[in-house]
């Protein structure tokens, strides 16, 4: 299979800002189409990165690259191809959301308003409204409406379901499908890991400024590797199949629960050896992203995300 053009590529990337604080060593490319993650806690290096990425802050060390052009020295050019939401919105000196768009359209050389429009039914945003009077909600929804009615290749989005209620959030969601269906090639950080699940190829989890662990987003869910949850009725049959060599990697001792993983393979020869048991209830714990970062970082002895 042929290898995609790597559209963002970071390389060694550090901005230190004493006490620990800044970013170190991030690596990490986003490939042409592709739809990746960046998750982490506020103050984890989400912004900053993305900040450089944006060519607005410079590196101290590390390079990063747009389309094979330097971020930085090249970052007028590069905001050609890109489409950006930031993670704090500080708008214009204009009197309306209508005056904010048609301003942004005119920069755009844009014409044809039928996105647009669409997007402003589908977000529910009231563009008439006083900018400095909007609600987060609503300025995050403006901020969406300009950034997806320019079209363009790349579209880099900082926590940009910030202030939007669950139903939007959703119709977001919806958007950012769409976006990828198109052929676009998409950054988006945020604390939410259900958003990302729903939406990336890839994900990188970026903790006090590194980045811990890329995880592919379909290898997981379709991994072989499974897990399954079992209760027993009672403490003795708890204990005794604890005393088998099932990997156990969750143990409640409290409920008479265990976490088995175990490989496809093995699955029927669990459920018969289960038949020698009382128990309760045996269920499959599906895959979750939050679950397999705090798992990698437990391994790596970190705190949870």
């Amino acid at each position: 299979m042929e290898e995609k053009e790597e559209v963002i590529k970071v390389e060694d990337l550090k901005k230190d800002y004493g006490n620990g604080h800044g970013i170190f060593d991030i690596t990490f490319s986003v490939k042409k189409h592709e739809t990746f993650g960046f998750v982490g806690t506020n103050g984890s290096g989400k912004t900053t990165t993305i900040r450089h990425i944006m060519g607005f802050i410079k590196a101290q060390k590390g390079t990063v690259q747009v389309l094979g052009m330097d971020a930085w020295k090249d970052s007028c050019e590069i905001k050609k191809y890109v489409s950006y939401i930031p993670g704090e919105i500080a708008f214009p000196d204009l009197y309306t959301g209508t005056a904010f768009l048609k301003a942004q359209a005119e920069l755009l050389k844009l014409k044809d308003w039928t996105y647009a429009n669409t997007l402003i039914e589908r977000l529910q945003l009231d563009p008439s409204a006083n900018l400095k009077r909007m609600s987060k909600g609503m300025k995050q929804k403006t901020a969406i409406v300009a950034a997806l009615m320019a079209d363009k290749d790349i579209l880099i989005m900082d926590e940009p379901t910030t202030g939007l209620d669950p139903l939007m959030r959703e119709t977001f969601l919806e958007l950012v499908k769409e976006e990828k269906q198109k052929g676009k090639t998409i950054l988006m950080s945020s604390q939410m890991f259900d958003e990302l699940e729903a939406t990336c190829d890839r994900v990188a989890l970026i903790f006090d400024g590194r980045i811990i662990d890329i995880a592919d987003i379909n290898a997981l869910k379709n991994s072989h590797v499974k897990a399954y949850k079992v209760e027993f009725k009672n403490k003795e049959d708890y204990q005794n199949f604890k005393r088998t060599k099932y990997k156990i990697i969750r143990d409640q001792e409290k409920y008479f629960q265990v976490t088995v993983q175990i490989e496809d393979k093995d699955i029927n020869k669990l459920f018969k050896s289960l038949t020698k048991y009382d128990v309760k209830f045996i269920a499959e714990v599906k895959f979750n992203l939050e679950k397999h970062f705090k798992d990698v970082l437990a391994k790596k002895g970190g705190e949870n995300v």
